[in-house]
Parts: structure tokens; sequence; C-alpha cells
């Protein structure tokens, strides 16, 4: 089944952390995911309460997740980033459709294996970071919801 698109709605959003673990792309776009939403539930391996993020079937009608849409040098590059989301133990590799400005595009994207998932969890101020770094592809108002989230290593009202 081959497929030349990577859907990022993580970390992977960075374009730097993508040339760090030898992604090699095309183009990166604007997409979305819709019937879906963001969550931090996806336990970190050897740090407990801390989360990475996941994409779960929204329990609402509009809901998305916003990302980048990288186009791949070619299908077999998608074999890069495995190691590094844990395929198939941690996450497991899926192909969806996302909405991009020029249509509809099917895509790889990676979802938390339901034995990674866990709620109360956050994720630290560092990995939020990386997330942030995707503002060019995303819209105001999801890069603000982005900004609003609370990091384990925030600073505690007093």
């Amino acid at each position: 089944m081959e497929c030349d698109y990577y859907f990022a709605y993580g970390s992977n959003m960075n374009p730097t952390r993508m040339a760090v673990r030898g992604m090699r792309y095309r183009q990166s776009l604007r997409a979305q995911l819709p019937g879906w939403q963001l969550a931090f539930n996806k336990r970190a391996h050897g740090k407990e309460g801390i989360a990475y993020a996941n994409i779960v079937n929204a329990d609402h009608d509009g809901a998305e997740v916003q990302g980048v849409l990288y186009q791949l040098w070619d299908h077999r590059e998608i074999e890069r980033m495995d190691p590094f989301e844990g395929h198939p133990v941690r996450y497991r590799r899926e192909r969806l459709a996302v909405k991009t400005e020029a249509g509809e595009l099917h895509t790889w994207v990676y979802i938390a294996n339901a034995e990674w998932q866990a709620e109360d969890l956050r994720p630290e101020r560092w990995y939020l970071n990386h997330l942030l770094s995707g503002r060019p592809w995303l819209s105001a108002d999801y890069y603000r919801r982005l900004l609003a989230t609370v990091c384990v290593d925030d600073p505690q009202p007093l």
C-alpha cells in the first residue's frame, strides 16, 4: 500500500525535528483531519505522568486536528519515522484522509495503541514547544488552544 504523505500533529510539526530524524520530504502543507481531536493521552516510555500527543475520535461535530502534511520523498520514506514513533508497539500507522487547500489526500497518521493511552497525563514544555513550532500551518485559534495547554513543568500558581 503506497502512500507518499505523512500527517504530523505532534512534535513532528517541527521541521527541524523532522530533519534531525532524517525524514526527506518535497514540501509541507497545511492540513486538517476531520472527525478527530488532539489528546495528550499517550504515555511517555519511562516517564511517569508524562504525555505525548495522540489523536482520538471526536465526540462532537466540527472537530478536527490541524497539522503539517509532508509530501514524502517517496512512499518508503515513512519507514524512517517508525522507530521514532515506536511503531508498531506504541503507535500504529494508519492511512486516513486529510483536507488540504488542494482537496482530500490520503496520508499516513500515527495513532497511539490503547495499551499506551492513559488519563491525567500532561506534556512537558519542551515537547509542547515542538507542536507550537507548527504555527505557520495552524489556524490562529488552534494555535491559541495549543498555547493554553498546561504542562507538567509549568510554574504552579500560588
